[in-house]
């Protein structure tokens, strides 16, 4: 195939404006593969790409988003890899600084394309890497998860959320989790603890000694606050709509013997794909996600990211 379809972000693009567009397939360079798309995941970062973003000077446009996907290798150009080989490939400036998921083929440097082993169907696959690779290392590379923990999950009800409860309950750890909606209290149920956050949990949880907080700034000093002396908390995401903390006084806003780290997903490796595949394969994990389109589709599949109409992670499939 000559040309492919993809999704082209050349302004501001809400999901009504969004289609799919005939261009070439990218031609192979050194340090770069081809990457035939399986299936991909959408992911909050897109959607502020497509909404905010994309106005910036320093993206290059038009852009194909998409800072994730699951496939086949096209075309190893010279990495080493195999034509037909399982890979994930995600961050890195994928869907930002270069072309991104939302495509039938993507041109990736070989440094975030990783060798996937696994039977998983493509579409729950896709449900893997960027979503668990951050799941992953916030609890283990900054919380030090550990079975005797008791985990707070705060803004439990997102993709991300579902995940750390599944590795963390694969554990045996005791985990709470919050909402802020009523109605979603039941989709907590693999929890031991389903939470309505009022935004105020400090002094009505108790015990907790891990706390991975993915609402941000709005809710970090309760969070910091809702902690037993020695314990740590992890910031990794930004649901809260508010991306910094005005006047925070880590002399006065860490509580003493609390510990503030935070998680910032730009760096996967090689290493961290095996660890996530692998506990997937020992544990017999099958990933959450909400649903999945095909990409004749995609258009629905951002109105349900852009409407919340979707509960758990977005899968686009490409039908390849």
């Amino acid at each position: 195939m000559n040309t492919m379809r993809a999704v082209l972000l050349d302004k501001v693009t809400g999901a009504e404006d969004i289609a799919l567009s005939e261009c070439p397939v990218p031609e192979v360079r050194p340090g770069w593969v081809l990457v035939r798309i399986k299936a991909f995941g959408l992911n909050h970062s897109e959607k502020l790409l497509r909404l905010h973003e994309i106005q910036a000077d320093y993206i290059q446009k038009p852009v194909i988003p998409g800072i994730e996907c699951v496939g086949e290798i096209a075309d190893p150009s010279d990495s080493g890899l195999k034509t037909g080989q399982k890979v994930a490939a995600l961050m890195g400036g994928m869907g930002r600084s270069f072309n991104g998921s939302y495509a039938e083929y993507a041109l990736l440097p070989r440094r975030i394309v990783f060798t996937v082993d696994t039977d998983l169907p493509w579409e729950t696959a896709a449900a893997v890497p960027e979503t668990w690779f951050t799941a992953w290392g916030s609890l283990f590379e900054c919380l030090h998860l550990d079975k005797k923990d008791t985990l707070l999950i705060r803004g439990a009800t997102c993709a991300l959320g579902y995940a750390a409860i599944q590795i963390a309950k694969a554990l045996g750890v005791h985990v709470t989790a919050t909402t802020h909606r009523t109605e979603k209290l039941p989709l907590l149920s693999e929890a031991d603890e389903a939470v309505l956050d009022n935004g105020m949990l400090a002094g009505t949880v108790h015990g907790v000694t891990k706390a991975l907080d993915l609402i941000g700034p709005r809710s970090l000093k309760d969070t910091l606050f809702s902690m037993e002396k020695g314990g740590i908390v992890c910031q990794t995401g930004l649901l809260g709509g508010v991306y910094t903390l005005n006047g925070f006084d880590p002399i006065k806003d860490i509580p003493n013997g609390v510990f503030l780290t935070g998680f910032f997903s730009n760096y996967p490796s090689q290493k961290d794909m095996d660890a996530v595949f692998s506990f997937l394969n020992e544990k017999k994990i099958l990933p959450a996600y909400g649903k999945v389109f095909d990409f004749d589709h995609i258009k629905d599949a951002v109105y349900a990211q852009d409407h919340g109409t979707v509960n758990g992670k977005i899968i686009v499939s490409t039908g390849e």
